[in-house]
């Protein structure tokens, strides 16, 4: 095999971005399957350079000249961009793969604009890539093997292209890490719903703890497991059995289940620093919290006491909502939610809009056959910017009344000092203060207003919402434009738009021909790629 000139880019931004925000904490959102697939490229002999995409580097000047491979790691959000740059690189001459999360969910859409686009994978997918390097036209080849991989280089191996990307982060650094796949849990709209639980080798996990403590005086780590923690005692005894008590400052996502006292303990005595369990709703998805039996008002005052009682141990919590499900109505969902905000003042809400990304989810299947699923493009998919979902029990302009009301709630001065004299520590008080004032807080605030202000005044864009048209509103098209700025040239013909019942036609072919329809396949049994 020809040695080759290969470039791995890590999506954190969907285009140019120079704000503060993007600055002090784009390069700490890293992923890990980069690093894995640059690793694996280098084993195979090949010269790789890989980027974070922070939205602050010059990307054709920053990778080699005369590359002859780019994959590039994309969630939905930044799928034009990521269009943009395959565009751009294939006119080079360059063959271009696309995975993470965006390739998962829309492999149908990817397959236009690239040669190679990934769903599980392994080092196996990419040694027949490697081993074919060639552009596939004028539809992309979509390779995905049967489940997760069940080891990836760790923290060690990939330590040469984790470290760039922490050199861009001016304060706090933080190292990704991952010790398990998928999720024991079936959340109906979750892209790990159906992807079977398994930890990864913890003999790997303890080697890489010992290393970065080489590296940093007290290393701060995020762990990416979709649900951390399901093999608790594992986690803390590998973590104990490396240092003393306090050595690492960790930061995770775990369900309220496993967020018991005595776990909350073990916890604190590891150095958690941050956690950011999962809410949801009031009226359903309650087995992450053990409250899937229990009345809402009811499940509101047991969950804002389990919250409280973390805040005993764990110094930033931030609680996790998703608005516009279909049990809600009326005005008790966010009222619940504001009730919460009074009840556990120090807890930063997350709050994300329903929606549906392609194929992540079984549920998904429904909204496409209900004919409840927008347009929009990939570019506002990211769970705050559009709602793709119409709501079930909601006018469009109730709806967004409600959420400017609680988003405004949550984010007000009283809030704001409730939530800053309830936060001991200053990088929490900082950290939730930053949060407040950029695009998550206020930034969100006065986007939601001018949504709702144009659903009042303008038919064609209310229509749109409506799904009475397809045509997509200037005001989107133009946010488009100056968020991709110099790749907006390079956005392929027909990127603006895609299928939104693609995943409903796909399963419908299928149970037509009786069986499944097969995507091409270099794998063998092996598994893959944690999104």
């Amino acid at each position: 095999m020809a040695k080759l000139k290969i470039g791995v880019i890590d999506l954190v931004s969907k285009g140019p971005n120079t704000t503060l925000w993007a600055r002090i904490m784009h390069a700490n959102l890293a992923s890990v399957m980069p690093q894995v697939v640059a690793t694996w490229c280098e084993q195979s002999g090949h010269e790789v350079k890989m980027i974070c995409y922070t939205g602050l580097e010059d990307l054709p000047n920053e990778l080699p000249k005369d590359v002859d491979l780019v994959f590039i790691c994309s969630f939905t959000q930044a799928a034009m961009l990521a269009y943009a740059l395959s565009n751009y690189f294939r006119s080079k001459g360059a063959v271009t793969v696309l995975g993470g999360p965006h390739a998962r969910c829309y492999p149908d859409d990817a397959v236009k604009y690239f040669d190679y686009v990934l769903g599980f994978t392994h080092k196996s997918s990419i040694d027949s890539i490697l081993e074919n390097c060639v552009q596939q036209k004028p539809i992309g080849q979509f390779i995905s093997a049967g489940k997760q991989p069940t080891q990836l280089p760790g923290v060690v191996e990939r330590w040469k292209f984790i470290e760039p990307t922490l050199k861009k982060a001016p304060f706090l650094k933080i190292v990704p890490m991952v010790g398990s796949m998928g999720c024991p849990y079936t959340c109906s709209f979750c892209i790990d719903s159906t992807v079977p639980y398994q930890p990864l080798d913890f003999e790997v996990l303890k080697e890489d703890l010992k290393f970065l403590r080489t590296k940093f005086k007290r290393p701060l780590i995020v762990w990416h497991d979709p649900n951390f923690g399901i093999k608790f005692d594992d986690y803390m005894d590998a973590i104990a059995s490396v240092a003393p008590a306090g050595s690492f400052q960790f930061i995770a996502e775990s369900s309220l289940s496993i967020l018991t006292e005595d776990h909350l303990k073990a916890l604190k005595t590891n150095g958690f620093g941050a956690m950011l369990p999962g809410i949801e709703s009031w009226y359903e998805l309650g087995n992450k919290s053990r409250t899937s039996h229990v009345a809402p008002r009811e499940k509101l005052q047991r969950i804002s006491e389990h919250v409280n009682t973390i805040f005993k141990y764990i110094p930033y919590v931030q609680t996790n909502f998703v608005l516009g499900m279909d049990t809600e109505e009326g005005d008790e969902p966010f009222e619940l939610t504001k009730r919460f905000i009074d009840m556990s003042p120090a807890a930063f809400p997350g709050y994300s809009l329903l929606s549906a990304f392609g194929e992540a989810a079984p549920l998904n299947l429904e909204y496409q056959r209900n004919g409840r699923v927008l347009p929009f493009p990939f570019h506002f998919l990211n769970n705050h910017l559009a709602m793709n979902i119409k709501p079930k029990n909601y006018e469009w302009v109730e709806f967004y009344d409600k959420v400017i009301g609680l988003t405004s709630y949550s984010f007000s001065r009283k809030a704001l000092y409730r939530r800053m004299k309830a936060t001991p520590y200053f990088t929490s008080k900082w950290m939730n203060f930053m949060r407040a004032i950029s695009s998550e807080g206020y930034g969100r605030l006065r986007f939601y207003r001018q949504i709702r202000k144009n659903l009042v005044e303008d038919k064609s864009f209310r229509d749109y919402f409506e799904g009475e048209t397809q045509t997509l509103p200037k005001f989107y098209s133009d946010i488009i434009q100056r968020d991709l700025g110099v790749w907006w040239q390079w956005l392929p013909q027909g990127a603006m738009h895609h299928d939104p019942n693609a995943y409903l036609h796909k399963s419908a072919k299928k149970v037509k021909h009786a069986e499944p329809t097969r995507v091409p396949n270099v794998l063998s049994a092996e598994p893959n790629q944690p999104s």
